[in-house]
């Protein structure tokens, strides 16, 4: 269940085991791809070149792709069981971890994930996006964070090359923004950014990256992982270099800081009217708290704190950590028993943590105790590889398939052929449905 990437690498080594299988990946959007085509934010078509690999999973004859099919409405697991020896769950991570401070729920107080759905084209989310703020928080120092700032910042005409829809260009062209802060409780040496993400912040003629003098502070123990890691050192030099040089012309400014801890969304009449942060030291690998606030005058703040995992029905969920509890990719129940024939992979396993490529390693895990299991495992009732799609049929699921993605691959491609771009994604979900059954 998901044909993202932890479900197709997934596929692609049971594929490769040697073993006699056949392989349906089920997804609940229209289209594949999961996190690279919700996830990935527009303007990063290098990690978009993955779906070239992918593609070739899925163009396997014995792959087989049912899409817009929505595990917990259109199936449950006694009708998988009917059809498969084995289920292995791969929904990954959609929603935005929860952020206990005062103020959060305010208007204008957003969780990252919604605004990646946004601007990504999820036939799920609303088309419109309050973008009214002429300066905006980002809590966070990840990727995530950086590829909000980043389009918050940005100006709409130089996301149009990319495949964003049209709506989102119109929302973006008409943002008042002139100034995006991210924050981080720690130092530049804890940043989970990657190097080659941060580098990327500095390339738009708009923006000016802009980091401060006094963030640049390190302890023994920061001092330690910039000695023990070549890739905390690189991201830590580029800021270094950032905070000395002159500040530039560029009409947009995006300003890291560090040391700076959210106390608390201040709001107004129900509304954003700025964030107050906590000025925070680094001691012995611990945030410590001065005692220093500072109010900053902004009208909108992103939390970019994590993902989470949703729970899905009939399958055991620890809600603590928003994984399915498993051992070794093997989904257990509340007693800690192994549930028969029933596995699990990628950041609904292990949590939202790493790059794409990470999920590899859960995949071959769990196939490998797959796998293992199969002499136990019990045989489905309907054998026959079209069993599946007369049961989908009779409930009046209108499904994708593979051949369904290639029609609306050339669709989109037709459209942004028309305005001299790669391609403009498709948004509404009937429309990906239509043209993908046409």
């Amino acid at each position: 269940m998901g044909a993202g990437p932890a479900g197709i690498y997934a596929a692609d080594l049971l594929d490769k085991s040697g073993a006699n299988v056949e392989i349906d990946l089920f997804e609940r959007m229209p289209a594949p791809f999961g996190l690279i085509r919700y996830g990935v934010a527009p303007d990063h078509p290098r990690i978009k070149g993955i779906v070239n690999a992918l593609h070739k999973v899925l163009d396997r004859p014995n792959i087989r792709l049912l899409g817009n099919v929505d595990y917990g409405t259109d199936l449950k697991l006694d009708d998988l069981r009917e059809f498969y020896d084995a289920v292995i769950f791969a929904t990954g991570a959609m929603a935005d971890r929860a952020l206990d401070l005062p103020g959060i729920d305010l208007e204008g107080s957003h969780g990252a994930a919604d605004f990646v759905s946004w601007y990504d084209g999820h036939p799920d989310v609303p088309r419109t996006w309050p973008l009214n703020a002429s300066s905006v928080a980002v809590l966070g120092v990840g990727n995530v964070a950086l590829d909000v700032a980043r389009v918050l910042a940005k100006t709409a005409d130089e996301l149009l090359p990319t495949d964003i829809p049209a709506n989102v260009y119109e929302g973006l062209k008409a943002s008042p923004v002139t100034d995006v802060h991210v924050f981080g409780r720690r130092g530049p040496a804890q940043a989970k950014f990657s190097p080659l993400e941060l580098r990327e912040l500095d390339h738009s003629p708009n923006v000016e990256v802009i980091v401060h003098p006094e963030d640049m502070e390190f302890d023994e123990a920061s001092v330690a992982e910039l000695r023990s890691s070549k890739q905390t050192d690189m991201v830590v030099k580029t800021l270094q270099e950032w905070a000395i040089r002159d500040e530039g012309t560029r009409p947009r400014r995006l300003h890291l800081h560090f040391f700076h801890a959210p106390a608390e969304v201040l709001g107004e009449d129900g509304k954003v009217v700025g964030l107050r942060t906590e000025r925070t030291e680094y001691r012995d690998g611990k945030v410590v708290g001065t005692g220093e606030f500072h109010d900053w005058d902004v009208q909108a703040v992103y939390r970019a704190v994590g993902y989470l995992s949703s729970h899905l029905p009939e399958i055991p969920f620890d809600h603590t950590a928003g994984v399915i509890p498993n051992q070794g990719g093997r989904v257990l129940d509340l007693d800690e028993n192994q549930v028969p024939g029933v596995y699990v992979t990628g950041w609904i396993k292990r949590g939202p943590v790493g790059l794409i490529g990470h999920t590899k390693g859960d995949a071959a895990e769990t196939v490998a105790n797959l796998l293992a299991d199969a002499d136990t495992l019990a045989a489905p009732r309907h054998s026959s590889p079209d069993a599946i799609l007369e049961f989908l049929a009779a409930r009046g699921i209108s499904f994708t398939t593979w051949e369904g993605w290639g029609k609306l691959d050339a669709h989109e491609k037709s459209l942004g052929e028309a305005e001299g771009r790669e391609r403009v994604k498709v948004v509404e979900r009937d429309e990906m449905v239509r043209v993908s059954r046409a």
